[in-house]
C-alpha cells in the first residue's frame, strides 16, 4: 500500500482524504437544500440541523488535515508539456476549493453562534462545541445570523460551482488529453503512462 504521494501518483491517505470529503460535502448540499424547506417546528428540524452542523466540523477538521497533509507531502506534478495558463488555473482552482471548505463550515459555526435562539451544537449528540465570539460590526445577533446566512449560502454556490469546474477539468484530462490526471486519484497503482515515463 502506497500511504504518500509520488511524482507521478497519489498515495491512499490523499486518495482517502479527497474521496471521503467529496461524499461528505455532496451529502452536506443535499441535506441543507432539504433543510432550507423544512419549518422550525417540523419535528425533523434539529436533528437534522445537529447532524448538518456535525459533519460540517469533520469537513472542517478534514481540510486542516489534509492541508497538513499536503504541506509534507506535496501533490503529483501534472503531465509534462501541461500549458502554463492551465497550470495557474489548477493552481488557483485547488487553492480556491481549499479556502471555501474551511471558510464554509467556519461561517456556519459563526452563523448558529449569532443565533438569537442560542441553540447549542453538539456533535454527534455528545461533544458540546461552543459559540463564536460574534463581531459587533455585524449589528444585533438577529441581523448578524441574517447576514451570515446569506454568506454561508454564497459560500455553497461557489462551492458548487468550483466542484463543478474541477470534474469537467478531470473528464477533460481523461477523455480529451488522455492522461492520467484522473486515474491517479482513483487508484495508487501506477498508470501505464507513468510507467513508461518512469523507465
Amino acid at each position: 500500500m502506497q500511504l504518500r504521494n509520488t511524482q507521478t501518483g497519489y498515495g491512499t491517505v490523499a486518495i482517502a482524504f479527497h474521496w471521503t470529503m467529496a461524499v461528505l460535502v455532496a451529502g452536506l448540499f443535499v441535506l441543507g437544500k432539504y433543510m432550507s424547506g423544512l419549518e422550525p417546528t417540523d419535528p425533523q428540524t434539529f436533528a437534522l440541523y445537529q447532524w448538518h452542523k456535525s459533519f460540517g466540523f469533520v469537513v472542517l477538521a478534514l481540510a486542516g488535515l489534509r492541508l497538513v497533509w499536503k504541506a509534507v507531502n506535496p501533490a503529483p506534478k501534472l503531465p509534462e508539456g501541461t500549458p502554463v495558463p492551465l497550470r495557474l488555473a489548477a493552481a488557483l482552482g485547488h487553492a480556491g476549493l481549499y479556502a471555501v471548505l474551511l471558510a464554509l463550515p467556519l461561517s456556519g459555526w459563526l452563523m448558529v453562534s449569532s443565533s438569537p435562539w442560542g441553540i447549542p451544537t453538539v456533535l454527534f449528540n455528545t461533544l458540546p462545541v461552543p459559540h463564536l465570539p460574534v463581531p459587533a460590526e455585524l449589528g444585533t445577533l438577529a441581523q448578524a445570523e441574517a447576514t451570515l446566512k446569506q454568506v454561508h449560502e454564497a459560500l455553497g454556490l461557489f462551492l458548487l460551482l468550483l466542484l463543478v469546474v474541477h470534474v469537467a477539468a478531470a473528464l477533460k484530462h481523461h477523455f480529451y488529453d488522455r492522461d492520467t490526471v484522473l486515474t491517479r486519484m482513483l487508484s495508487t497503482r501506477p498508470a501505464r503512462q507513468d510507467a513508461e515515463t518512469a523507465e
